[in-house]
């Protein structure tokens, strides 16, 4: 593991709850914080690959900003605030699924609700 990549992957460690939704921008202004020299580059690259070796997800919540989540210990939607755009798990057990045709496999689903957090309301 390169020194570029432990501080990436260490910038996901250091939340207080333990799960960020941190944008590439985002990643690498807290990585230029521990290693000045990374540069944005290598920060893109080495997100495309944690992601493809499932280390993160990237998410979609709208937009053009993909945000990258560290929580892939389990299947999870997303709450997203509309005002300050805060990203917040929720459990997939606590979204029903829909019925399903028998002749169709489910292979992934992406739930996002989109509402205030408790800060914003």
């Amino acid at each position: 593991m390169t020194a570029q990549r432990r501080v990436i992957a260490s910038v996901f460690d250091v939340a207080p709850d333990g799960h960020l939704h941190l944008t590439a921008d985002e990643v690498h202004e807290r990585a230029v914080a521990m290693l000045p020299e990374i540069s944005r580059a290598t920060v893109y690259n080495t997100l495309g690959e944690l992601v493809d070796a499932g280390e993160l997800l990237a998410v979609q919540t709208g937009g053009r900003v993909t945000r990258y989540d560290p929580n892939v210990a389990g299947i999870h939607h997303h709450l997203v605030c509309t005002n300050c755009h805060a990203i917040f798990d929720v459990p997939a057990q606590a979204v029903p699924l829909p019925e399903i045709p028998v002749d169709f496999t489910v292979e992934s689903a992406e739930v996002i609700f989109r509402g205030r957090c408790s800060n914003c309301s």
